[in-house]
Parts: structure tokens; C-alpha cells; sequence
């Protein structure tokens, strides 16, 4: 007898796209893995793009759930819900922003205030940051100028317009690690995910490459203390730069697209999220002070 073959589409079965912010290709490859793994009837194939052509793919129904930081506005939530869409946002984790620099550079204590002038266009050289530094002209790069990272600092510093001239933008995160490795004088922006697990290839290759910034807190700028994108410092806001991470689901009924959303917010995709550097939004997570003698 011929196995019967499934047509219809459960939570755990059946084949679908989704799209990713590119920020989140390294979580979503593992979650998939694990989540495909277990479940070997669904096939989930992602689109990983900047977080404005995701929105753009989700409001035109080519995909039922994206993965953002960013939520949907009033006026895309009221077009969804004019065609009868209902979108359902789960809050999977919180994520940071990391700031990156080339091996060669010393500088990797940086105060907020410090970064708030470089996005302001006060500060477009490394002296002005310490008079020490034997580099000059700073360039600031982003993964892409749509992307959500660029809104992310635009949003924390009540931006509007266009970022400074020593802003500029290639295609993607990987993109920005290569230019940070080769620029000593750059400074890069993307998401911790990248750099936070030494042992995924990408992220360890990403490490050997480049340094990571630490950063004072918002709220003591001129304090001692500096605080790295670290889950712990993600979890208490000493880091500054934390936004949400979120599943947007436009399924009219429990397909796939809910099963997997169910998994990542679930035990086993928050620990995958845990593994990746971020902090998991549905997850206790336990933190230990240790006091040193």
C-alpha cells in the first residue's frame, strides 16, 4: 500500500515561508533545525531581508509570519484588520544591539553619551572619544539602510532625517563584521545574535575577526561602570541598547505558522534563544551575583 500523503496543513505539518529580519538568521536557522528536526513533515522556508521589505511581504500576504523587532504601526495593523486579518504578536525574546570594532583598535570602553553624539553628528572622530586614539575620522556601519537596526538608533535618539555623513550602509550583518575587520577606523552595528555563541562556526569566525564594544549605562553615562551585550546586562537594562524581539502571525486557522511560533516561545526554542545570546522572553532565567572577597 502507498503511505497516505498529508495535503492539509497542521501546526506541525506542511510547508510554508516565512520572513526573517536578517538580524535573526543565525536564531532562526537553529530554531528551524530543532523545530524541523522533531517534526519531520513541516518544511519551513525562510526569507531573511531587512525589516522593511519583511513588513512589506506580511501586509501583501506573500508570507503569514514574520520574526522583528519591530511591531506593527496603527495604520498596518488597521489595513490587516480592514481585510479581515486579525495579526497576533508573541513577544520570543529580548535581543541587543552590539557595537563592533576592528581588532587593532584599543577602544572598546565607549559612555553612552558618547554614542548618543556619534548618531547626533557631534562626534565624527575617534579623538573626540579618547584624545589618546591614533585614529582619526570615524565611519559608522549599519547591515542596511532599511534595516531595523538603523531604526533601532534612530528611535532611541529621536532621529529623524538622514544619520551623519560618516553613516553608511552595506547589505547585511555578515557584511558589516568583513568592512569592521578591513576599516580600522569603523565602528559596526548589528545584532548580538551574531557574536554571542563561540560555538557556532559563524559566530566564532565572526569573534576572531572583530572586538566588541561595552558601553556605560543610559542612566550613568559617567559612571565606572561598563556593561557588555551580555543576557545578564540584557535582563537588568544596564546595556543600553535592548529592544523586543517578536513572531507576527496572520494564519486565519492553527497552521504551521502557529505550531512554530508555539516552539519558539515554547521550552525548547527558548533555550535556543538563551544559547544565541539574547534573552528569552517566555523563560526564567536565573541570575547569580558573585561577590568577590
Amino acid at each position: 500500500m502507498t503511505p497516505k500523503k498529508f495535503t492539509d496543513e497542521t501546526p506541525t505539518r506542511g510547508k510554508i515561508k516565512i520572513a526573517v529580519d536578517e538580524s535573526y538568521q543565525l536564531l532562526t536557522d537553529a530554531e528551524l533545525y530543532t523545530f524541523q528536526s522533531t517534526y519531520k513533515d513541516a518544511k519551513v522556508t525562510p526569507l531573511y531581508l531587512p525589516g522593511d521589505s519583511i513588513v512589506k511581504l506580511f501586509l501583501d500576504d506573500s508570507v503569514k509570519v514574520i520574526i522583528t523587532s519591530r511591531k506593527l504601526n496603527d495604520n498596518q495593523e488597521a489595513y490587516l484588520r480592514g481585510k479581515s486579518f486579525i495579526p497576533r504578536t508573541t513577544k520570543i525574546a529580548w535581543d541587543a544591539v552590539a557595537f563592533i570594532v576592528n581588532k587593532s583598535n584599543p577602544d572598546t570602553l565607549i559612555r553612552y553619551n558618547s554614542v548618543r553624539d556619534i548618531f547626533m553628528g557631534k562626534t565624527p572622530d575617534w579623538k573626540q572619544i579618547n584624545p589618546h586614539s591614533k585614529l582619526s575620522d570615524l565611519k559608522v556601519v549599519f547591515d542596511n539602510a532599511g534595516s531595523n537596526n538603523v531604526y533601532t538608533i534612530t528611535q532611541k535618539f529621536g532621529l529623524t532625517g538622514s544619520l551623519p555623513k560618516y553613516c553608511y550602509s552595506v547589505k547585511k550583518n555578515s557584511e558589516v563584521v568583513n568592512f569592521v575587520e578591513n576599516h580600522p577606523e569603523a565602528i559596526g552595528i548589528i545584532s548580538v545574535n551574531w557574536i554571542s555563541d563561540p560555538r557556532d562556526s559563524i559566530s566564532h569566525s565572526f569573534l576572531s575577526k572583530i572586538k566588541v564594544v561595552s558601553l556605560t549605562s543610559e542612566y550613568d553615562s559617567d559612571g565606572p561602570d561598563y556593561y557588555s551585550p551580555h543576557p545578564a546586562y540584557i535582563a537588568n537594562k544596564q546595556y543600553p541598547f535592548i529592544r523586543d524581539v517578536y513572531t507576527i502571525n496572520r494564519e486565519t486557522f492553527a497552521g504551521l505558522g502557529t505550531g512554530f511560533t508555539s516552539f519558539v516561545a515554547g521550552d525548547a526554542g527558548q533555550r535556543i534563544i538563551l544559547k544565541m545570546g539574547m534573552l528569552p522572553a517566555t523563560l526564567p532565567v536565573r541570575l547569580i551575583k558573585i561577590k568577590s572577597k
